[in-house]
């Protein structure tokens, strides 16, 4: 198959030769010459040292490169995927199969961007969101890794199976496109808490706490949103929340290591030196919680460290002292 992947961060580049490794004719798009170029004349990414990138692999700059592709995959960050896709749009066939892969929820809109991309490509497209506990560094490496392809159309997720699995890159399907988009943005928010308590000095008891009411609290905004339940108990939800917060790879977790030990978020925003999704997805959250009605304590409690200055100690003193709750929502004895 004739593909092109958008975007030449380190997930884009894993992808990118899980797909060249498969046999598939590979063209990797930048948005910067500079990183081209780089890319072309050290044939390897800063953000995956130590994993070459073979000859056959096409690098460009010209977004034009996705015309009469069969398939294309958007890799940008989520705040650039709205934009690419305008660029993108004029060279797309109708039908084309595009796999968003990028993780988070537009600001101002709160649309996922699968939605954003339907948007700027006219719904002329088919689409299907790929996702999962997949640090880019280790399938980079080649580690055995496992994923979810949703979309409301059957034949265009088990088509993503098919092109993209092979024996360590393993790809589940889903109907459930809304549930693993939201599952991948949502988690962000609750690994930057994990990174912070993390940096006060916390342990074990408090990570377990933390992880397990973050995702109650997700799963119950996914799914008031449309998402399934189960969803939220798979790769793309609890999966990928465990390895989001527990990995040094992590930036979110990384960034709330940071600022628990002190830093400013502003400080911790340049230090990290990437994209801090869980910063941007916290302020969407809670937008989203209003939106639906829905309490999200561990997320508000973000929003007030990373935007209104509060000491991180203070927020959890207060989420530990909130009134008594059943752990099952709907219990009845």
């Amino acid at each position: 198959m004739n593909i092109a992947v958008v975007g030449s961060g380190g997930w884009g580049t894993a992808l990118a030769l899980v797909l060249l490794e498969n046999g598939h004719q590979v063209t990797l798009w930048s948005f910067a010459e500079q990183e081209a170029d780089v890319l072309r004349t050290q044939r390897e990414n800063p953000l995956l040292q130590g994993v070459p990138l073979p000859d056959g692999l096409q690098i460009t700059t010209d977004i034009s490169c996705v015309s009469g592709k069969e398939l294309v995959v958007f890799a940008t960050p989520s705040f650039a995927v709205r934009q690419t896709a305008q660029k993108a749009a004029p060279y797309l066939q109708n039908g084309t199969l595009i796999v968003s892969v990028s993780k988070g929820i537009e600001k101002g809109t709160s649309l996922r961007l699968s939605q954003v991309i339907d948007e700027e490509t006219d719904h002329r497209c088919r689409l299907v969101a790929l996702s999962g506990p997949s640090h880019a560094e280790e399938v980079g490496r080649k580690v055995p890794t496992g994923c979810v392809a949703a979309s409301v159309d059957r034949a265009a997720a088990e088509t993503v199976q098919d092109v993209f699995m092979n024996e360590r890159f393993r790809v589940y399907s889903s109907p459930d496109i809304v549930g693993v988009e939201l599952a991948a943005a949502l988690k962000n928010v609750i690994a930057l808490c994990y990174g912070v308590c993390d940096g006060l000095g916390y342990g074990d008891n408090t990570r377990a706490l933390l992880m397990t009411r973050g995702l109650t609290e997700t799963a119950r905004l996914g799914v008031a949103m449309g998402g399934k339940k189960e969803t939220f108990a798979g790769l793309a939800g609890v999966g990928d929340l465990i390895v989001t917060c527990t990995s040094m790879h992590s930036r979110n977790h990384r960034a709330g290591i940071m600022i628990g030990k002190g830093l400013s978020v502003e400080q911790t925003l340049r230090e990290v030196g990437g994209v801090v999704e869980g910063y941007y997805a916290t302020d969407t959250v809670r937008t989203l919680a209003a939106k639906y009605g829905i309490e999200m304590p561990i997320s508000e409690g973000a929003y007030q460290v990373l935007y209104q200055q509060r000491k991180p100690q203070d927020v959890l003193a207060e989420l530990m002292c909130r009134e008594k709750k059943h752990e099952i929502e709907d219990a009845s004895w």
